[in-house]
């Protein structure tokens, strides 16, 4: 079938090229590369979908569901770092952290902001491997605008928008990013839609690893559902500490963080039967919106997963999420060969178009 939906584009998300990351201490290249982005807009543009061009959104809708001082970090890390010579002493021309302030070292101390900007990346990152270049800030910003740009076409009228968001975002917390994410542009969008009227949103997410940043966004909020499907972290898979199926939320929140966890190896059967049960909660929570966090690194082949999901999989998906009968914005997220990314992502718009149509 061909795609009639928008997918939403900003050339400045091609402006991340950091070359490289850190992982287990050694410098090697990355995959999240820009080409990854540009697959995705030809491939829906060849099946059919309009392409829309992101608009310019301000920084409240960030700060809606990030500490302000992470988004200053961001913006500012990487001039910060050339200022402080660290391109050329020790030789380091990515910012990278190297000291982890957590609880096991502070106890019940309060941090004091760090002095020296090498310390204070830790200070606000998770991991080694997300290395902020010299156009990392602006790549990352046009991922929001495309995501809010997406989030204005659905509140215009559209049943459903795409946002082609890279880098992703989904495992970026309140005030810690990592896992190759910056800014959490799944979580601005339900709160952007939140903010324009929609009393409950839901966050489903399909990438092939656990959606932490919107568990811990959202974890103690009524208005917020969360479901997340991914590799079981058990079996040794990122984030490795979260996405266990036990962590339902609290407070207000609680029995509103949902977690399937499936087993490596799991193809388009038990995929979608765990994506059923997530989505029967999600019915009962009745959202006025839906936001799709969509990795399609779950797909057999992928590099950057241990799953066996096909395009037939990804397109069945779609259709199931899109018959919620809700609104759909879709959020790009992971997908790493790029031999496939293009057509798996189409199979999920097709599936997401027909749902939403016949619901």
């Amino acid at each position: 079938m061909a795609l009639t939906l928008p997918v939403v584009w900003s050339e400045a998300c091609l402006r991340h090229a950091p070359g490289a990351e850190i992982w287990l201490g050694v410098r090697m290249p990355d995959d999240e590369l820009p080409e990854r982005a540009t697959i995705i807009r030809d491939a829906a543009a060849q099946a059919g979908a309009r392409v829309v061009a992101a608009e310019p959104h301000g920084d409240a809708a960030i700060t809606a569901v990030h500490d302000p001082g992470l988004v200053a970090f961001l913006r500012d890390a990487h001039a910060d770092w050339l200022a402080a010579g660290l391109d050329k002493d020790p030789g380091q021309d990515l910012v990278v952290p190297y000291l982890f302030p957590t609880g096991a070292l502070l106890g019940e101390v309060a941090p004091h902001r760090p002095a020296a900007v090498w310390a204070r990346t830790g200070h606000w990152c998770f991991d080694t491997m997300t290395p902020i270049g010299p156009g990392t800030w602006e790549a990352v910003r046009g991922a929001v605008d495309a995501a809010l740009t997406a989030v204005d076409l659905v509140q215009g009228g559209e049943r459903l928008a795409h946002a082609i968001t890279r880098p992703p975002g989904h495992h970026v917390s309140t005030r810690a990013y990592g896992g190759s994410c910056y800014l959490n542009n799944a979580a601005i969008a339900a709160q952007a839609l939140r903010d324009a009227g929609a009393e409950r949103v839901a966050v489903v997410d399909v990438d092939a690893h656990h959606g932490n940043g919107a568990q811990e966004i959202f974890w103690s909020r009524a208005d917020v559902l969360t479901a997340s499907l991914h590799v079981d972290p058990a079996a040794g898979w990122f984030p490795h500490v979260m996405g266990w199926a036990d962590e339902a939320g609290a407070g207000p929140g609680a029995g509103l963080n949902l977690n399937a966890p499936v087993a490596p190896g799991t193809g388009d059967a038990g995929w979608l039967a765990a994506l059923d049960g997530l989505l029967e909660r999600v019915r009962g929570f009745a959202p006025d919106a839906v936001v799709v966090a969509l990795g399609v690194d779950a797909a057999a082949g992928d590099p950057n997963s241990p799953l066996e999901v096909t395009a037939d999989g990804y397109r069945e998906a779609g259709r199931r999420i899109g018959a919620l009968g809700a609104p759909v914005v879709a959020v790009q997220e992971g997908g790493y060969d790029p031999a496939t990314l293009g057509g798996l992502v189409v199979a999920a718009l097709e599936g997401l178009e027909e749902g939403t149509r016949d619901a």
